[in-house]
């Protein structure tokens, strides 16, 4: 992190730290990149209990930065600029965050739908400001996720990669190059999602995806190299070829299944 970032960081920080019932502030992972690297931002996490105020006053309060804007409703996100740094603070209720962690088994068809990447966050992002110990007894949970929770992910994202792997291959056939992309990302993306259950490790951003993924101690055999041949557009196999290794590497997946 840069002396720029570190001190809007603190700013920022003390700023809504003094609003009531804001009880922790967390630093993504990404706002420790490089400030010219084309995925930096500046993420702040902001975990609150009671409502936090209106987006006008947020804008206000911020110093009326640039290119202010609060996402649908004015209550989850608010993206704008400080000193030409991009940043992006999200609010999450504490109440429906602590429900999704400490009960998981009642919440999954959520994480089914959404994925565990909030989850992965919660669990790894900087702590900048914390008044309780909430944080910490949430991070408890998440490294005690039940195998249950585990294998039901697993079930779920392994459907879904099946059903990508199905359009892929009615994709490798057609003249249709929109639908092949949709269906390789999807393949993807819940092929990688359900080895990331396997391991019981919730899912990074999708900038860290394809790197986390291939450092998880559980895969399949020659999965580094399947998984790039796959990914590589230059590779040498045609659409069919492709299909063909995504078809054999999620078998090895199922085979996986907790």
């Amino acid at each position: 992190m840069t002396r720029k970032t570190d001190e809007l960081t603190t700013r920022l920080t003390d700023i809504i730290s003094g609003w009531k019932g804001v009880d922790c502030i967390c630093i993504d992972r990404r706002s420790c990149d490089d400030e010219y690297d084309p995925h930096f931002a500046l993420v702040l996490d902001v975990y609150y209990r009671r409502g936090i105020p209106p987006a006008e006053q947020r804008e206000k309060m911020f110093g009326f930065p640039g290119a202010f804007e609060a996402a649908a409703g004015g209550r989850t996100k608010d993206r704008f600029f400080l000193e030409e740094i991009p940043i992006r603070v999200e609010y999450k209720h504490i109440p429906d965050i602590q429900q999704i962690v400490t009960r998981p088994l009642h919440h999954i068809k959520l994480l089914k739908n959404s994925g565990t990447y909030p989850l992965y966050r919660l669990l790894n992002t900087s702590i900048a400001y914390q008044a309780s110990d909430w944080i910490n007894q949430m991070r408890s949970f998440l490294e005690a996720y039940p195998e249950e929770a585990w294998t039901m992910l697993f079930e779920s994202f392994s459907l879904k990669m099946e059903h990508y792997l199905s359009d892929l291959g009615a994709a490798s056939v057609m003249d249709n190059r929109f639908f092949h992309i949709m269906s390789l990302a999807g393949f993807l993306r819940y092929a990688g999602a359900s080895l990331f259950m396997v391991n019981h490790a919730f899912e990074p951003s999708h900038a860290e995806f394809a790197g986390r993924l291939l450092s998880l101690p559980k895969l399949p055999a020659n999965f580094a190299s399947v998984w790039t041949t796959i990914t590589d557009e230059n590779s040498e196999p045609n659409e069919f070829r492709r299909f063909e290794l995504a078809r054999l590497l999620a078998r090895e997946i199922i085979v996986m299944h907790p």
